[in-house]
């Protein structure tokens, strides 16, 4: 049995919809759209507060889509809260297009927000929702019909216009939202856990929709999630956050193949870290190493190790089948549990628990990893 490691396939991408009406102006490409310099925010008592975003420095060019990740409490909401104008930080500084919005409440920001709730008003329709931020900012009656219309054409929705939003599922109350931030003609849009309501299904579909529509639109999107699938999925480049720091900036692929600390090898994705004695023994190696679980390669005991890759030997302690993809976790000789994720068409099902193997991988897998501070 030889594994082999998963195929990346491009697929095409999804129709481009008309959106014209909305005179949507995107900035030239690659000019920062949002710096934050050195930003702070506490919480509490100032003689003792809760120090919830800790000198972050972070641009976001225009026209991207980048994602803040990190788990419950790590600072990334209060990020996003602060870059809309509804937290003001303890110090720093935040630039929106060049222009400081440190001081300025979020009407007076180029961006809008949409929230995990999607905050839609039930007693009103599909289009009255849509409209409404316009009509509080005066908007003349003929154009704000135009300009919603266009809106939830965009997002496939005209013809929902005169239902209510307890009429709809959450992935269609989740795009008038969507339709209600965009036809502000914001530069900057803001999504706060934007899919965290969905079902696992209809959450994938939806990232296929934000993704194409941001290509479209071209206007820079910053989602924050706690889902590190999500992530990966639909960003450009991506921030990882934990206790109010950044640890890594880049993009998907080079966060995910590359990182640069053991908290994001655990937490984007899963990692088989070694470190001291195991590192030594595995890898001839001092330091701490992460090697990604679909880089391993699976091989029935006694087979030849292909040129150029280590090699330990164990025995299977787990087998999970999820579909596309079949876990492994064997145990070395020393007690060193180790993952593999292997291509399930590729792998059979005699992958037996207890089950004496060798686990090999490409010396082009170990990805250093800094030391915990």
């Amino acid at each position: 049995m030889a594994p082999t490691r998963p195929t990346w396939v491009r697929t095409p991408a999804p129709q481009a919809r008309r959106c014209a009406k909305i005179h949507l102006v995107p900035p030239e490409p690659g000019d920062p759209q949002i710096e934050l310099r050195g930003v702070r925010k506490e919480f509490g008592d100032p003689r003792d507060p809760v120090v919830a975003v800790d000198d972050v420095d972070l641009t976001v060019g225009a026209g991207e889509l980048f994602a803040i990740l990190g788990p419950s409490g790590s600072g990334k909401t209060t990020v996003l809260r602060m870059i809309a104008g509804f937290e003001k930080p303890t110090a720093g500084t935040i630039h929106l297009g060049g222009r400081d919005v440190t001081a300025l409440p979020a009407a007076q920001r180029d961006s809008n927000t949409v929230f995990q709730d999607y905050a839609l008003f039930p007693h009103m329709t599909v289009a009255q929702n849509v409209e409404y931020g316009l009509l509080v900012k005066g908007v003349p009656k003929s154009e704000r019909k135009t300009r919603a219309g266009a809106a939830l054409e965009m997002v496939r929705l005209a013809d929902h216009a005169t239902r209510k939003p307890a009429q709809l599922s959450g992935g269609q109350q989740q795009r008038v939202a969507l339709a209600r931030a965009l036809v502000g003609r914001p530069k900057v849009l803001l999504l706060d856990e934007p899919l965290g309501a969905l079902d696992l299904k209809l959450r994938e579909q939806m990232q296929v929709e934000l993704k194409a529509i941001q290509r479209e639109l071209g206007i820079t999107f910053v989602i924050v999630t706690h889902d590190q699938d999500e992530a990966l999925t639909l960003s450009d480049r991506l921030a990882v956050f934990h206790n109010g720091r950044i640890e890594q900036v880049g993009a998907a692929r080079e966060v995910y193949e590359n990182p640069v600390n053991r908290f994001v090898a655990d937490f984007v994705g899963t990692s088989n870290v070694l470190d001291g004695a195991t590192a030594q023994t595995l890898l001839g190696r001092t330091g701490t190493y992460a090697i990604r679980p679909e880089r391993m390669v699976l091989l029935d005991d006694g087979a030849d190790v292909p040129a150029g890759m280590r090699s330990v030997p164990a025995r299977v302690a787990e087998v999970v089948y999820a579909g596309p993809v079949t876990r492994v976790a064997a145990d070395t000789e020393s007690g060193q549990r180790l993952n593999a994720t292997l291509v399930s068409a590729r792998t059979g099902s005699d992958i037996a628990h207890d089950a004496p193997i060798v686990l090999a991988w490409p010396d082009d897998a170990v990805c250093p990893l800094a030391p915990a501070p």
